[in-house]
């Protein structure tokens, strides 16, 4: 009786119910925990449908397992008839939960977390085989802690807000995904990117006692139509174009000029092949290779050159101290870009002037950032999380798994979640 006084102490079982036998199967290589319940179970009942403390024994369910934590490296499941009541004042009968049981059916609560621990760290499917489990069997059970954990937050402190697209999989199938930039958490993943996402954000703002009037900045990419859905659903933010969105652009531009210097001019080919990654880095973060491959170039007059040399001037200013600053330095930019795209016959920096042309259209967004303080950090290493959560969901196809995904690893939730 050793091991079963044991297992009464560590499932934490008290008076209402009773490791009645611990039973090694060999042939399973496994342990079962048999627990019956108790007389003493029955006062602290309270019946589940008109909550009368009058519950009585009436009879028991056929016999159930959960899966538990192992024990000593073997497989162990709690084994137990649940008892059904029956309450005097309404007459219904029902069956009484399992104090040891998760959220998800035939796991219990320990096991539920330590399967969550693992699903945080690596892909939901390698966690099934160190655990011996079905991977949908974990998918069940997170979601069942996300929706419920997801379902009971507040956004009542939520002013500043970011969005951005994710390529849910080849081809045009985007998630738009909404984040609080204050507390760094995501608070909403819909599918979709046009202008209606921003109605169903509003919709859900106030479900969980937000308000979009309390919504002061948003920041966003260029999208037309990410700004059409703020204006129409978010009044009183102000839109805030953040950075990694601007000088992503920029970096696209100067791209565009590389490639077309290679189809103008044999010479520039030869001198900037493979060379496409050396442009799209900032010099600190140049390989070895890379740092040689531009003391072979940075005398050589080639427009790719000169487009880079503009594209870093544009993330100095982004150093400037305050949004007057901020904007002067911006609208030299702009000007310089445009004079040296004059003077070039060629046309080799047209990108380079639409990108200063898409600048100034956008100035006052952009200079949202020195304006109120806010930072976009989070927002702008969106990318690495949703390359997480892809690696940890993949192989499924529904967009749910992947909201399911990137609710439990960035939405700072209660998991495990048995409120």
């Amino acid at each position: 009786m050793i091991s079963e006084k044991v297992f009464q102490q560590i499932l934490l079982l008290g008076e209402e119910w009773r490791v009645s036998a611990v039973d090694y199967v060999e042939k399973a290589s496994q342990v079962l925990i048999r627990v019956e319940d108790m007389p003493a179970l029955w006062p602290t009942q309270s019946c589940p449908h008109c909550n009368a403390r009058s519950v009585t024994g009436y009879d028991h369910a056929p016999e159930r397992r959960w899966r538990h934590l192992n024990v000593c490296q073997l497989e162990s499941e709690i084994v137990c008839a649940l008892p059904r009541g029956q309450c005097k004042a309404c007459q219904k009968v029902y069956t009484v939960r399992a104090p040891w049981e998760g959220r998800s059916r035939g796991l219990t609560q320990e096991f539920e977390a330590f399967a969550l621990t693992l699903m945080r760290e690596m892909p939901v499917k390698k966690a099934g085989e160190i655990l011996g489990e079905t991977d949908q069997k974990l998918w069940r059970a997170l979601f069942a802690h996300v929706d419920a954990a997801w379902a009971e937050l507040s956004w009542e402190d939520v002013v500043w807000v970011g969005a951005d697209e994710m390529n849910r999989k080849k081809g045009h199938n985007y998630l738009t995904v909404f984040v609080d930039l204050v507390a760094k958490r995501v608070l909403l993943a819909v599918e979709g990117k046009d202008a209606t996402v921003w109605e169903r954000f509003s919709e859900q703002l106030r479900q969980h006692n937000g308000h979009p009037k309390a919504i002061t900045q948003i920041a966003i990419d260029m999208s037309p139509a990410y700004q059409k859905g703020v204006r129409e659903n978010f009044g009183n933010a102000q839109i805030v174009f953040d950075k990694f969105h601007v000088v992503t652009q920029v970096v696209q531009a100067v791209e565009e000029v590389r490639r077309k210097e290679t189809r103008q001019d044999a010479l520039a080919r030869e001198q900037l092949e493979r060379t496409s990654w050396l442009w799209r880095k900032n010099p600190e973060r140049w390989t070895a290779k890379e740092q040689e491959r531009w003391s072979q170039l940075k005398d050589k007059p080639l427009v790719t050159g000169l487009a880079y040399a503009m594209r870093l001037e544009l993330q100095k200013a982004y150093a400037s101290g305050t949004a007057d600053q901020a904007r002067s330095r911006f609208q030299s930019w702009c000007r310089w870009v445009r004079t040296e795209a004059d003077a070039l016959t060629s046309g080799l920096l047209e990108p380079m002037r639409k990108a200063a042309d898409m600048v100034e259209r956008h100035l006052d967004g952009i200079l949202g950032h020195w304006k109120q303080g806010l930072t976009t950090a989070f927002l702008e290493g969106l990318n690495s999380l949703f390359s997480a959560t892809k690696r940890k969901a993949r192989g499924y196809r529904s967009t749910e798994y992947q909201i399911a995904m990137l609710y439990f690893v960035a939405g700072k939730l209660e998991i495990p979640y048995y409120g």
